[in-house]
């Protein structure tokens, strides 16, 4: 008899067991589904070396620090958050931007404390690095550029970084960028990096940048952290010109949840170390080449941010033409990127197109319910203010099994045109934010 209770508690232990593992939800996998299949080759950009340290800010097993010397002569352009709250770095390097590169420069970055909303105690902070490094490296302290990015509110040990300062300055290397995205990952699931080229005369310029980003995506001029290398000469005003302009058309076309980070910030430093000629006006032949390849990065760049939005399983395209304006056909694409609904419907492969159309009226945006369209990649789904004739709900339901998604309106008012990106909202988005403190 002993044996055949212990037997039966056996037996309703392992459906105990069973049952709570059928109603726990699925975890989505440790590496994003839409992750590019492996990390991307990054040429040598001269002028540039790179070094990580584990300081243990906030990680205690993983690199959390990385610095990027920089020749004398660099130039720095960037864009950062106009968030009313930025961080304490974000407002150091908007303070510092305009300066010559003489020099040299220096970016030093940490994960898994933003040091913002840290008052006055967050400035001394940025500061205290600042001195340190430029101590370290012979340089001015208004040549180091300083970010963080992680949890707010929480004071930045900084002193920790400090010490790590020595390892990092005798660490530095041209081949360590690859090591250097991976050392600025908060949630995000894999690291982030991008290259290209452009002949400048008769040279090859040789770009590479990396970024971080996964929750808190909906960027104000940036889009968390991304930080770009190239070997080019180019003027400060031409840089920043051309970052200025590129950034609206990739980072500020991205959402994840549509929330602005503190932390945002994006700079390109041009070490000029090519033997190209120098690049002073934007709309030159040569500024255009470049401008051309440098959008290829922060493209790049800012799509895998998408892909590795927090919990996301489907990247989609929202294209929006036929608006009265540009500027209205942004509002429509944003409208339908943040939707919690359209992205939830997306998530589940449910092929809803009213939420689109909710979506489109709750704009803002000049609408006509009788003109627009809407489209799922090829299929036209609805028109003249109903279901189109050749539409069947199998055919989105299908087309809504795909990885990546196009979702199309046309307004039929005007020649405006916008296109954004974004991705499904799921479970695993509530557990990586429910947890992210813990």
């Amino acid at each position: 008899m002993g044996a055949k209770k212990k037997l039966k508690r056996k037996v309703k232990l392992l459906k105990a067991q069973l049952k709570a593992a059928h109603a726990a939800p699925a975890k989505a996998p440790l590496v994003s589904p839409l992750a590019p299949e492996g990390f991307p080759h990054l040429p040598i950009i001269r002028g540039a070396r790179f070094a990580t340290a584990r300081a243990a800010v906030h990680y205690k097993d993983r690199t959390d620090v990385m610095l990027a010397h920089l020749a004398p002569g660099t130039v720095i352009a960037g864009t950062f958050t106009r968030s009313a709250t930025r961080a304490a770095s974000v407002r150091d390097a908007q303070d510092k931007i305009h300066g010559d590169g003489t020099e040299g420069a220096a970016i030093l970055v940490n994960s898994g404390n933003a040091n913002a909303f840290t008052g006055a105690q967050g400035a001394a902070s940025v500061s205290a690095l600042c001195g340190a490094l430029a101590e370290k490296l012979g340089l001015p302290g208004a040549r180091i550029f300083t970010s963080s990015t992680g949890v707010i509110g929480e004071p930045l040990p900084h002193e920790r970084i400090t010490a790590a300062l020595d390892g990092l300055v005798d660490g530095l290397a041209d081949d360590a960028l690859p090591e250097a995205a991976r050392a600025i990952m908060t949630t995000d699931t894999f690291p982030k990096g991008a290259a290209a080229s452009a002949v400048i005369g008769d040279t090859t310029v040789q770009i590479a940048g990396i970024a971080k980003g996964s929750g808190m995506i909906a960027p104000d001029m940036a889009t968390m952290l991304v930080y770009i290398f190239t070997d080019a000469k180019v003027t400060r005003p031409a840089l920043q010109s051309i970052t200025s302009r590129l950034t609206d058309g990739s980072f500020n076309c991205i959402t994840v949840d549509s929330d602005t980070s503190t932390s945002d910030m994006l700079l390109v430093a041009a070490t000029g170390q090519s033997e190209a000629p120098e690049i002073s006006d934007p709309a030159s032949p040569e500024g255009m080449a470049f401008a051309k390849a440098l959008e290829q990065v922060m493209l790049d760049l800012a799509h895998q941010v998408v892909r590795d939005g927090e919990g996301a399983t489907k990247f989609i395209e929202v294209v929006v033409t036929g608006a009265r304006s540009d500027a209205d056909a942004r509002k429509v694409a944003f409208a339908i990127a943040n939707s919690p609904l359209v992205k939830t419907a997306v998530a589940g492969e449910d092929p809803n197109w009213g939420r689109i159309v909710m979506a489109i009226g709750k704009s803002g945006a000049e609408a006509d319910r009788d003109r627009l369209s809407i489209r799922f990649g090829p299929h036209l789904v609805a028109m003249n203010g109903q279901a189109a004739p050749s539409y069947a709900e199998e055919i989105g339901a299908e087309y809504m099994r795909k990885p990546e998604l196009v979702i199309g309106v046309d307004l039929r008012l005007g020649i405006g045109e916008a296109k954004v990106w974004t991705c499904d909202l799921t479970n695993r988005y509530i557990e990586i934010n429910a947890d992210y403190r813990s």
